[in-house]
């Protein structure tokens, strides 16, 4: 499965962005996929992510309301539309996929990745 992420770029406070994820490949063989984020200096954190066979949609507490997690399966894209972004949003943000179960939030179960885009939110 291969990963490409974009749409990252310099925003207001308050203001939105909308990030893809075009997948391609043995998607089929997908479990889980979704959004995380790594800020300077810190851990990379769980933002959003649904099961690939479709049902609810799980977010983080510090984007839930604000934040959207959605699949276009015609256009083999995955998007995570950022709305009222806050200076803590800045990030670089990885979409992610995983094949097998596990913990939908726990980074460690996504073996495929993109390769990140940024997010720079200013106040």
């Amino acid at each position: 499965v291969q990963l490409q992420a974009s749409g990252g770029g310099l925003v207001q406070a308050g203001g939105s962005l909308r990030l893809s994820c075009e997948y391609s490949g043995r998607t089929f063989t997908l479990y889980r996929m979704g959004w995380f984020r790594q800020a300077p200096g810190k851990e990379r954190e769980f933002v959003a992510a649904f099961y690939w066979s479709g049902g609810s949609t799980f977010y983080a507490d510090s984007v839930k309301g604000r934040f959207t997690i959605s699949r276009d399966n015609a256009k083999s894209t995955m998007y995570l539309q950022m709305n009222s972004l806050k200076p803590d949003d800045t990030a670089v943000y990885y979409c992610a996929a995983g094949s097998s179960p596990g913990l939908l939030p726990r980074a460690s179960a996504y073996e495929y990745w993109g390769q990140g885009t940024q997010v720079t939110v200013s106040s």
